[in-house]
């Protein structure tokens, strides 16, 4: 669940609110007849054997993988999904005012993992990050897509047993927003889209206060050494499974398996 703040921004936007031989000659004379002569026999030089040389072989060299190179915040860009990507009707989301103040939090100790994390600016052991927000309308739905680059696959799926044993521990926790109050909200795991590597999903309910009724799903899998999270308010369960599917087919396609991650 990359950078999780992006769902105090979701939250906050509401209507309160991823490398030689040599030859030798052997000469020999015989005594000379008075009346006749022998004539002296010089054997032919025995020709040396035919010899290939060995051709020298070529020192081995091992390319060096272009993926060694760490992630940039604008590859992950590059990597997220876009309007053209999602049905009509949406537009991009801007967080002028920040969400520093919304904070959440819980006296349970077996929800501190999760607090930690959703309170963090950024992803523990992130590179590079990149971010983009979404509105299909007053109403919504709210979708925020975030992608943190971890340096490995490894890293990934670490973190995503990580997290799914903070969202298994915890049952509730509270929101707080500034000028509007606290409220109680219910933390429950679901069945998180077919998508990716490792995904995990919580659905977040508020049950009383001023957010009452507030539902928000989160959704993080991986993608190679990338953490690919998204945040969904307002949202149905097609729209849930639709833009995770289409933000993870993205994010393959353009960030690609990292070799050696």
């Amino acid at each position: 669940m990359s950078k999780i703040n992006p769902v105090l921004v979701a939250v906050a936007a509401l209507p309160l609110a991823l490398t030689a031989c040599s030859g030798g000659s052997d000469s020999g004379s015989a005594p000379a007849p008075t009346t006749s002569s022998t004539p002296t026999v010089t054997p032919s030089p025995t020709p040396a054997p035919s010899v290939t040389p060995t051709p020298t072989p070529a020192p081995s060299v091992t390319p060096t993988p272009t993926s060694t190179a760490p992630r940039t915040a604008a590859q992950l860009t590059k990597a997220l999904i876009e309007l053209k990507d999602l049905p009509s009707g949406f537009s991009i989301e801007t967080d002028e005012d920040g969400d520093d103040d919304v904070k959440l939090a819980s006296k349970d100790a077996r929800c501190a993992r999760l607090v930690t994390l959703m309170n963090a600016d950024a992803l523990p052991g992130s590179k590079a990050s990149a971010e983009r927000s979404f509105s299909g309308g007053q109403e919504g739905p709210y979708i925020d897509e975030t992608l943190d680059a971890l340096g490995s696959a490894q890293a990934v799926t670490a973190f995503q047993k990580s997290l799914k044993s903070a969202i298994g521990s915890c049952r509730t926790i509270t929101v707080t927003i500034p000028d509007e109050g606290s409220s109680p909200v219910q933390v429950r795991e679901v069945s998180a889209p077919v998508a990716g590597q490792n995904p995990v999903a919580v659905r977040l309910t508020a049950t009383g206060g001023p957010l009452a009724g507030l539902e928000l799903t989160m959704v993080s899998t991986g993608v190679s050494d990338v953490v690919l999270g998204l945040t969904f308010v307002a949202a149905l369960p097609d729209d849930v499974d639709g833009a995770t599917e289409t933000a993870v087919e993205k994010a393959t396609k353009i960030l690609g398996a990292k070799t050696g991650a």
